[in-house]
């Protein structure tokens, strides 16, 4: 029976003519017919007779004409508004503070500040760019094994839990452009002569901050700052070192007072590189003004 149908089959095609140009059709939907001008033997293909429509000038994608573009009709969003006077913290991870700590580039029986990061030569600051000082992030919290007393201008939680879950202390310091200027480079200001600038009060909008205990803020209550420390201590599961019996108890405590930038030098003063020697103002007048927040 198969075979029959076979030898059906191949006759068939012996029978069949062969392909060619003359016997073969176009594909389906490959052939169009010519569109023919209705209203006679004209040249205008429906277009008209002139104009965009004849043409083609058509406006560009996205233009809208008439008086009231788009951007006017819109409601602004400012997301960059003020961008150029924000304050700026440049990153400074824990990872590389403890890789400064195990090179010895940073002394830890000393209180660390922004000038002691900046003395290792390895960070830029620039007052121009609005940089504020030091953001500490968390990145290398859980390699950090350093005891310090740090004092920055920008971190987080996490941060301040993995200073303290070794026994050290950190604060969070508000300096305006021309402390920072000093801060940054200690040396270039003492030679300039100038009396060492007091420190003004945090803005509006950074006061909440550096009086907030939560971040050891240095205008805060010390007591409440105390609380905090055991409220984060039960909040990541270590035990809080106790450090009124740490030899060196007395460098982790140390604070600078708010109108002071530099660690035993007083607003006011002047420091005498030729001589070796600081200058102390006597007159009254002087004395208040550099002993007053204002």
């Amino acid at each position: 029976m198969a075979s029959k149908v076979t030898e059906r089959a191949l006759n068939l095609i012996k029978s069949m003519p062969r392909v060619a140009l003359n016997n073969i059709k176009p594909l389906p939907h490959t052939s169009f017919t010519k569109k023919t001008d209705r209203r006679g033997n004209r040249k205008k293909k429906g277009r008209g007779d002139k104009g965009q429509g004849a043409r083609g000038t058509w406006d560009p994608l996205g233009y809208e004409g008439g008086q009231n573009p788009l951007i006017d009709t819109s409601p602004r969003e400012r997301y960059y508004a003020q961008y150029a006077v924000r304050r700026q913290y440049p990153p400074v991870s824990l990872l590389e503070l403890q890789r400064l700590v195990d090179l010895n580039r940073l002394d830890t029986s000393k209180p660390i500040d922004i000038t002691s990061i900046c003395n290792t030569g390895l960070f830029n600051f620039d007052v121009s760019k609005n940089h504020f000082g030091v953001n500490l992030t968390d990145e290398g919290c859980d390699q950090f094994a350093a005891k310090i007393n740090l004092e920055v201008q920008w971190t987080s939680e996490l941060v301040i839990a993995a200073i303290e879950k070794n026994g050290g202390t950190i604060t969070t310091r508000y300096y305006d452009p021309p402390c920072l200027a000093a801060l940054y480079d200690p040396l270039a200001f003492f030679k300039k002569g100038q009396p060492i600038p007091k420190c003004k009060l945090p803005p509006q909008d950074a006061l909440a901050y550096y009086s907030d205990p939560n971040f050891r803020g240095y205008l805060a209550d010390p007591e409440q700052i105390l609380e905090a420390r055991e409220k984060l201590a039960q909040k990541y599961g270590y035990k809080l070192p106790d450090l009124t019996g740490d030899p060196v108890k007395e460098m982790l405590l140390m604070r600078k007072d708010p109108l002071q930038i530099f660690y035993g030098l007083e607003p006011g003063w002047i420091v005498n590189l030729k001589d070796k020697c600081v200058l102390k103002p006597k007159d009254e007048d002087y004395l208040k003004y550099y002993n007053t927040s204002y």
